[in-house]
């Protein structure tokens, strides 16, 4: 038997309430440990990974989650380890034990930390025949429950997705249709089996129309849409996919991760195209995408985007920064817009400081362009007397009212 360095690091109660951090780190070393055997002994590597998802739960019972950075971790560990169970080559005598143990940890999963794990039920069994037995395990009790609740008493079964991703699997679609009716009010995570059920008959807009029309109102829009999004791309239809539901489907935590999703996703869209879509998506403020234009060298288009809607000025002042010694006139139009919408009473937390290298960096990328005297044109309109911060900014500058800005090249 292979012995196995996150056993120890993941007894009971392993960490504490400040344990965030270390149990995140426990959790990588753990799964470069199940990498590092699954390249040669692909089994042993799955039997690690059962005992690993044992022990989570348990190990993580004390620690603070609020931040739900250690469920991300969880939940991602949790997706990469079923390919590894799911794929292991092993008899069904061998692949039953694993599948007691999960459903067992399933079971006492409290804070949920393996609950991803019921979703590929299916996967872990592997064929459609062992995942038959377990749909006719889980279906007296999941039948009980679902009376309950169309008696209008509340009841619950950590097995619900369980047993409709082992009915998937087994290709007993109209079995898992009949338990969805029998639901008054299904979540989104059952709901969405049904609409799998008609994808997987080719009925894409049937699919689509089951969870729009049956969503409840706590689902997001999001949620709907990444469905939507993925059952088209299955079936071919990319360019519906993109149009109706890619730019909602991939939000993510900043316009340029957003951009990278669906680049990554559409590699036949160029990224000129692919930003002009997004840019188009947020109708009133294009200032948005100019990090993202920036990153990609579309300077010419960043440049528009700077001065197109407001635009964060330290991000400006940093981008002319950044790029004065080898895109100087677009270094010069980053400064100056940074100046511009400081003007305009745009940014949080500025400082005189701001202005000042905002202002250095405007001149000195002017004079690396031969555009000087452009450059103090749009200074000079920038600190006009009409402009909320106009004012505030001469001050910053040492320069006296009315004054034209010097050159201080």
């Amino acid at each position: 038997m292979h012995s196995w360095g996150f056993r120890a690091r993941f007894r009971r109660n392993a960490f504490g309430w400040k344990g965030t951090k270390l149990a995140m780190e426990r959790i990588h070393e753990a799964l470069v440990e199940i990498r590092a055997v699954a390249r040669l002994d692909p089994a042993t590597a799955a039997e690690g990974a059962v005992l690993f998802l044992e022990k989570l739960s348990p190990a993580l019972t004390q620690v603070d989650s609020s931040s739900g950075s250690l469920g991300n971790a969880a939940y991602a560990a949790c997706r990469e380890l079923v390919p590894v169970i799911g794929n292991a080559p092993v008899d069904t005598a061998v692949r039953s034990k694993w599948l007691a143990r999960l459903f067992e940890a399933i079971q006492e999963d409290d804070p949920p930390y393996i609950e991803p794990l019921g979703d590929h039920w299916g996967d872990l069994c592997a064929t459609p025949e062992l995942a038959s037995a377990w749909a006719d395990q889980l279906l007296p009790t999941q039948r009980s429950v679902l009376r309950e609740r169309k008696r209008g008493t509340f009841a619950f079964f950590a097995g619900t997705s369980l047993c409709y991703s082992a009915l998937f699997k087994a290709g007993r679609h109209e079995e898992l249709l009949a338990l969805l009716a029998m639901d008054p009010r299904p979540i989104w995570s059952y709901l969405v089996w049904g609409a799998r059920v008609l994808a997987a008959r080719g009925q894409v807009d049937d699919a689509i129309a089951y969870v729009r029309d049956r969503a409840g109102s706590t689902t997001s829009l999001e949620s709907i849409a990444r469905f939507a999004e993925d059952a088209l791309l299955k079936a071919g239809r990319r360019a519906e996919a993109f149009d109706q539901f890619a730019l909602l489907a991939n939000q993510a935590n900043s316009n340029l991760s957003t951009f990278r999703a669906l680049a990554k996703k559409y590699p036949e869209l160029a990224p000129d195209k692919l930003l002009g879509h997004l840019i188009a998506s947020t109708p009133g403020e294009p200032g948005k995408w100019f990090a993202t234009a920036k990153t990609l060298k579309l300077f010419d288009r960043a440049t528009q985007l700077a001065w197109a809607s407001p635009c964060d000025p330290k991000t400006l002042t940093r981008a002319a920064r950044d790029h004065l010694t080898k895109q100087p006139g677009f270094a010069m139009q980053a400064a100056l817009a940074s100046l511009h919408w400081i003007a305009l009473g745009h940014g949080y937390e500025l400082s005189g400081l701001d202005v000042l290298e905002a202002h250095r960096l405007a001149l000195e990328a002017a004079n690396a362009a031969q555009q000087t005297r452009q450059a103090q044109d749009v200074i000079e309109r920038v600190l006009a007397l009409d402009r909320p911060m106009s004012d505030w900014m001469r001050r910053s500058l040492g320069l006296p009212a009315h004054t034209p800005v010097p050159s201080r090249v």
